[in-house]
């Protein structure tokens, strides 16, 4: 089983009336849907409010089939994050985090030891900025990294970080302890500002991460591997919005890996540029039908070719 570890928030998008309209989301909550409608084993790990909102939640996960029995209960109200479109579909966002459940994994919360049947680990976004669940999942990360894949996405959303420079070096320490590292060319731009964000990458794959993918929305993706770069193209699509399509794209990673018998540490570090093609090609097209329908509606298997 896949452990997606993070935050479960509502995402609340602006309607043309003026409205708002309330969706289940957050990057690990979203990875964790994908993961399931892709038939891939997954759980998930992270607060879980009793309100009205929370219960909407836990039902767009289960009705997934993600596994919650790791998942933290909460009487804290669901995190809220409110979702700004522009023209291009591309989504912005502001957060209320204070006193929210995307803080309610604690040490004392959190499994120790993992359950047996976790065979990789996936941590990003929210879940390593809001305290304590941040600090308990690098702690997580730490405790299990010689025994599982364990995978990172930054996801960085500088409204929800006080301090950039201190986020940035746990974001290095938790990307050189990781075997797999999805990030964006903002992300990239945020970790190190003025570079070039494939240089980013090929850094990030210097600190240690076998398997780096860059996603660069239309431009495509670079990945990185022992072989070194290699810049991959994505289909043609009308984008409806862009959210959930990165959290959509490392699903889509994972479940790759996953059919091919390859999210092992030893498969991972032996990657190649033809394998994270591959990996690439079925990410691509997962993202694909997400970003051609509104909010973070990541595809059933079942919608995939082939």
């Amino acid at each position: 089983m896949i452990l997606i570890a993070g935050e479960a928030l509502i995402d609340l998008a602006e309607g043309d009336d003026g409205r708002f309209t309330a969706h289940p989301g957050g990057g690990p909550c979203n990875t964790a849907v994908a993961l399931g409608r892709l038939g891939v084993p997954v759980g998930f790990l992270g607060g879980l409010s009793t309100d009205r909102f929370g219960q909407r939640m836990r039902s767009h996960l289960a009705d997934a089939g993600v596994d919650l029995a790791l998942a933290v209960d909460t009487h804290a109200p669901t995190t809220l994050a409110v979702a700004a479109i522009d023209e291009a579909g591309v989504a912005s966002y502001g957060f209320y985090l204070d006193a929210t459940s995307a803080g309610a994994v604690t040490t004392e919360r959190a499994p120790d030891p993992l359950p047996g049947d976790v065979t990789a680990l996936w941590c990003g976004t929210l879940g390593l900025v809001i305290e304590p669940t941040a600090t308990t999942l690098v702690g997580l990360i730490r405790a299990n990294m010689a025994a599982m894949v364990v995978a990172i996405d930054p996801n960085l959303r500088p409204s929800a970080i006080d301090d950039m420079a201190s986020h940035r070096r746990r974001m290095i320490g938790v990307m050189a302890d990781a075997d797999i590292v999805k990030l964006s060319a903002e992300d990239a731009d945020l970790l190190r500002p003025g570079e070039d964000p494939a240089d980013t990458a090929t850094w990030v794959h210097s600190l240690g991460a076998p398997l780096v993918m860059l996603t660069r929305g239309g431009d495509g993706v670079t990945a990185v591997t022992r072989g070194g770069a290699v810049d991959l193209a994505i289909p043609p699509v009308t984008v409806v919005d862009t959210i959930g399509a990165g959290d959509s794209y490392g699903a889509g990673m994972l479940a790759a890996l996953h059919d091919a018998g390859l999210l092992t540490k030893p498969a991972v570090a032996a990657l190649t540029a033809d394998d994270a093609r591959q990996v690439h090609d079925f990410a691509a097209a997962v993202a694909a039908i997400t970003v051609s329908r509104a909010g973070a509606d990541p595809p059933w298997r079942s919608e995939l070719p082939g």
